[in-house]
């Protein structure tokens, strides 16, 4: 006796197929993630860097335009050793509270931790502070701000008085 159960089953009417929406999507994503993680990257830019610093000879007049404005860097002397203070700029810029010694001899003021004009050289064509009359405590103090300035900044030159035979002439 032959029923109709005793048949085998048979085969789905259609056949599943890969190209199904949801495979499509699946390997769609899969393609956009392999070449968003392969793809090749552009070279990394390097940030330009600063033109070279030469050591030079500076006269107090030359010094002076080295303050902070007009993009100029911030240049200090400080015991005849000028000193690039341009990363300090909040503070020996313009504005900031050492603003007085920027582009000049900074020595009597840091030595004396004042920051008044009268520690300034009012005359710059004459001879450098000779730093006379300061005593022991105030010349260590002087040599504490020298040391600091060392370790923090560059050494870009020398500071000379006007005449002196290291000092450049007009116009170079």
């Amino acid at each position: 006796m032959a029923d109709k159960t005793d048949t085998p089953l048979s085969a789905p009417t259609h056949a599943q197929s890969i190209a199904s929406p949801i495979n499509l999507i699946l390997i769609s994503l899969l393609v956009v993630l392999v070449y968003l993680r392969l793809r090749p990257k552009p070279p990394p830019v390097l940030a330009k860097s600063p033109p070279p610093i030469v050591f030079r000879t500076f006269t107090p007049p030359m010094l002076k335009p080295y303050n902070g404005e007009n993009n100029m860097p911030v240049y200090l002397a400080v015991n005849g050793k000028v000193f690039d203070v341009s990363n300090g700029r909040n503070f020996y810029g313009p504005g900031g509270p050492y603003e007085n010694f920027a582009g000049r001899d900074a020595s009597r003021g840091l030595a004396c931790g004042s920051f008044d004009e009268d520690m300034l050289t009012k005359d710059l064509d004459g001879p450098l502070d000779d730093l006379k009359g300061l005593g022991d405590e105030e010349m260590e103090a002087m040599r504490g701000w020298e040391e600091r300035f060392h370790d923090k900044y560059l050494v870009v030159g020398k500071l000379v008085p006007v005449g002196h035979p290291e000092a450049p002439k007009e116009g170079s």
